[in-house]
């Protein structure tokens, strides 16, 4: 079922997500419906937030992006992201390399809204997956970039409060119309 993405300035986006204890049907369901909507928007991720629900669950897809490309390995070893994708991840944590690139983010929540976000180059994520597994995997590219975003979603934190200084007078008018317009 193809869920309703809350929108700036839904409060809801910025709700620390309480952390999964218990893999439920209704969690699959949940996940099942999100990655739907996701793709549904032709999105590469999306948290529980953005369909109103502050838990530590994301759903994510970057196979479909042939533009911008993506890696992740398993213990070191690449794996093939199509076996991967989609994938519903809960209770996610990343530790962040050092190396930065900047790049452009769009987010569901913000339709028609994007800019250049600075990002670590690549990520060690673990997390647990909808069967109850344990996983930690690495990532670059545009998985990284997704993880991140995400991950941020779940913490209440926004891809507009990521922006410098610049790009952020650049779309102060756009979220003013969005936040008369809520």
């Amino acid at each position: 079922m193809i869920l309703e993405i809350a929108t700036y300035p839904d409060p809801v986006l910025r709700a620390k997500g309480k952390k999964i204890t218990k893999i439920t049907d209704e969690i699959r369901e949940l996940a099942a419906n999100m990655i739907e909507t996701m793709n549904a928007a032709r999105g590469v991720g999306l948290a529980a937030q953005q369909v109103s629900v502050p838990i530590q669950l994301t759903v994510l897809d970057v196979t479909k992006s042939e533009d911008r490309p993506s890696a992740m390995s398993i213990d070191g070893k690449p794996v093939n992201l199509a076996e991967w994708m989609p994938m519903a991840l809960l209770n996610p944590e990343l530790v962040l390399s050092k190396e930065r690139e900047t790049g452009s983010e769009g987010c569901l929540s913000f339709p028609e809204l994007t800019g250049d976000i600075s990002r670590a180059a690549s990520v060690t994520a673990t997390g647990q997956l909808l069967d109850g597994r344990k996983i930690t995997f690495q990532a670059t590219g545009l998985l990284a970039r997704a993880l991140q975003h995400e991950v941020d979603h779940l913490n209440g934190v926004l891809f507009v409060d990521r922006m410098n200084s610049a790009t952020k007078v650049s779309i102060a008018a756009k979220l003013k119309r969005m936040q008369r317009e809520a």
